[in-house]
């Protein structure tokens, strides 16, 4: 038997890839993880914990804003934006900080560029030879087992069974002078040094419908395009409705659907995003645009040189998310380059099970949750009304709207419903929620459709 460097590598240190190296290490086995960034990859350092981070600020402070009715006396209430911008930075510090006690606790060693340390665990207690190695490197496929790393001594690295978790990155959109032009995608738009008056957000999915919310919420005027004929176009068509509503009513926000984006144009005085709507070329100024157009796997990293089957799409990979070199594993956006951090955990600790034994545990996306942290938020689990009709599934609906709920007359908000279906024997197969804490909510029906609980067992 050929000898490797390690039993297992692990290239990506984002959601999957911990998830797997916390695993991997249990079994005692010589393990790698290499990262060419940040400890806990995007989730922790330019999208999840600054993205909640700056949402949580923006929505509290909108929610304080509109508080008049319930006797809140909101009219001298101010922000300080670079006081948030501290807070959502301290928010992504101790991220980092947590992944990296978590690599620890799992018996990682301190890496720098390829040097390890050792690693002190409670009093003094020291492990010379941690199992688990992390190495602050890019990484690049020469062969099968073999990887080249790009930083350090520049040296290769084998692995018996080798895990792809490098994430996604933005996606390129087609659109004329976004190279010169002022454009900011929405991690880097949270990083602007002040607010913009006026703001452009390109891509009306989840996440630019967040980052649009955001902006309004703090004060800019804002303009949101979308190419397909709703927001949200993932989701059911009454979700668009309503938050199109609720945005243009509560904050004046111009949502242009059915509009194609084809060029950015810079000036002096800011940005003139050109597009076509209804056959037209129509043109709006704003000091700044945002990029929301999605996200690509990323997969420039020598796959075609370990034989690996992928297209632009994803890396191809069977339900034990094996690629097509079954010693080589492949989970979270790298699969699909739209994966929830959730899902990204529950492949990385999948992928590491198959790893570590033989190939037998598929993976069962059943049950899990999709969410736009927009306020009000929409939750989805199992299948939307569109799937179900796509699918040629037969089905029952019953949409309830927040008016009939007490606690919406409570909080005084009634944008929003709540949208259950199920067979015709009465399982349940899917649920989207619209409402304040929408995410909190639907946990519970989340359980029914995984369990295929009917309504009679609930």
């Amino acid at each position: 038997m050929q000898k490797y460097d390690y039993d297992f590598i692990i290239i990506g240190g984002g959601p999957a890839g911990i998830a797997a190296a916390k695993a991997l290490a249990k079994t005692k086995k010589k393990v790698a993880i290499v990262e060419q960034s940040q400890w806990g990859g995007s989730y922790a350092y330019s999208r999840d914990v600054p993205y909640a981070a700056a949402l949580n600020f923006s929505h509290l402070y909108a929610k304080a804003m509109y508080g008049a009715r319930f006797g809140i006396s909101s009219t001298t209430l101010r922000y300080n934006y670079p006081t948030s911008a501290h807070w959502r930075e301290k928010a992504i510090s101790r991220a980092i900080a947590g992944v990296k006690q978590e690599l620890a606790e799992a018996g990682v060693a301190r890496a720098k560029d390829g040097d390890v340390a050792s690693v002190k665990r409670g009093a003094g207690q020291t492990v010379a030879e941690p199992n688990l190695v992390c190495i602050r490197a890019r990484a690049h496929f020469v062969g099968p087992h073999e990887i080249a790393i790009k930083k350090g001594d520049n040296g290769v690295i084998t692995g018996r069974k080798i895990l792809v978790a490098t994430g996604a990155t933005p996606k390129d959109p087609g659109i004329t002078g976004i190279e010169t032009a002022n454009c900011y995608t929405v991690e880097t738009a949270l990083k602007m040094g002040r607010v913009p008056k006026t703001v452009m957000v390109i891509g009306a999915g989840a996440s630019g419908c967040e980052i649009a919310q955001y902006f309004a919420e703090i004060g800019s005027k804002v303009a949101i395009a979308e190419i397909a004929e709703r927001i949200l176009p993932r989701e059911d068509s009454e979700v668009g409705e309503v938050l199109t509503e609720y945005f243009t009513k509560r904050f004046d926000m111009k949502v242009l659907t059915s509009s194609r984006v084809i060029a950015v144009e810079q000036d002096a005085a800011g940005a003139k995003v050109i597009f076509v709507r209804g056959g037209q070329e129509k043109m709006v100024r704003v000091e700044a645009v945002i990029l929301a157009t999605g996200s690509q796997p990323a997969l420039d990293l020598g796959l075609e040189n370990a034989g690996v089957t992928f297209t632009k799409s994803g890396i191809k990979t069977a339900k034990t998310l094996q690629t097509s070199q079954k010693h080589i594993f492949a989970a979270g956006d790298v699969v699909s380059g739209d994966v929830s951090t959730e899902m990204a955990e529950y492949q990385g600790g999948l992928a590491a099970m198959n790893m570590a034994g033989r190939p037998t545990n598929y993976v069962n996306y059943n049950g899990f949750i999709r969410v736009t942290d927009t306020d009000p938020q929409v939750a989805v689990v199992g299948l939307t009304e569109d799937d179900a009709v796509k699918r040629a599934k037969k089905y029952k609906s019953v949409v309830i709207p927040l008016s009939r709920v007490t606690a919406a007359n409570v909080q005084d908000f009634r944008m929003g419903f709540i949208k259950m279906l199920a067979t015709p024997d009465g399982k349940i197969i899917g649920a989207t929620l619209m409402a304040p804490n929408a995410a909190d909510a639907i946990s519970e029906v989340a359980v029914m459709v995984r369990h295929n609980f009917s309504i009679m067992e609930i």
